[in-house]
């Protein structure tokens, strides 16, 4: 067929852009989130295996490459939400919703918040991962799952702070106690615990507010 050759090598090129941009983000998240975030882009590019060059040309400044991760992040986390939805159990949804996302470390990059100008398409994917989170946590609540008192930001603080790595090695049994400590915090979500939580619920509009460069 006229043409098929070409077509290939473009979709050849396409995939193979793709795959070596996936390296970039992964080695970038892995970078920022384990030497800190004002790690040289070039110890990014030296992890992912590509020139500094090769990296500037698709995400000419820092900034740009920490607001395409938040970006991946948030919208990590609402293919989590997405999935729990699915669940036939509420609780058991946005159980696995917290899991997923302090796997992939959906709240590591909280600590930049305020050092970069947040782009309009952070935001509209901050407001979509509102939405379908809001939606999960409402059902657990509604089926009588969760705690009296929890809120979709308490549980967006809980996964940040699970998602947070301290800096150098890890001790050999790192991922073995944040399991079980994770365990505790979520069985601490469930609506057996009557006792009032303390304090206020957390302010949407002041955890909105730190991602406001200062």
């Amino acid at each position: 067929m006229t043409g098929t050759p070409e077509v290939a090598r473009k979709r050849g090129r396409y995939n193979e852009a793709a795959r070596n941009d996936r390296a970039v983000l992964e080695a970038a998240r892995e970078v920022f989130t384990t030497e800190g975030f004002d790690a040289p882009v070039s110890a990014v590019a030296e992890r992912a295996g590509c020139g500094v060059g090769s990296l500037y040309r698709r995400y000419p400044t820092k900034e740009a490459l920490l607001q395409r991760l938040c970006v991946l992040a948030m919208e990590q986390a609402v293919e989590a939400a997405e999935a729990g939805l699915r669940c036939a159990d509420p609780w058991t949804g946005l159980r696995q919703y917290v899991v997923d996302c302090v796997a992939f470390g959906s709240g590591a990059l909280a600590p930049i918040a305020g050092r970069i100008e947040t782009t309009p398409e952070m935001w509209e994917t901050s407001e979509r991962g509102d939405r379908v989170i809001n939606a999960l946590v409402a059902r657990a609540r509604g089926a009588g799952a969760l705690r009296a008192g929890v809120t979709p930001l308490d549980i967006a603080l809980l996964i940040e702070q699970f998602s947070r790595r301290g800096s150098g090695a890890l001790p050999a049994d790192d991922d073995n106690n944040r399991s079980r400590l994770l365990a505790i915090a979520l069985d601490g979500l469930r609506s057996h615990n009557t006792d009032p939580l303390p304090g206020r619920p957390p302010d949407p509009d002041a955890y909105a507010a730190r991602w406001q460069r200062s």
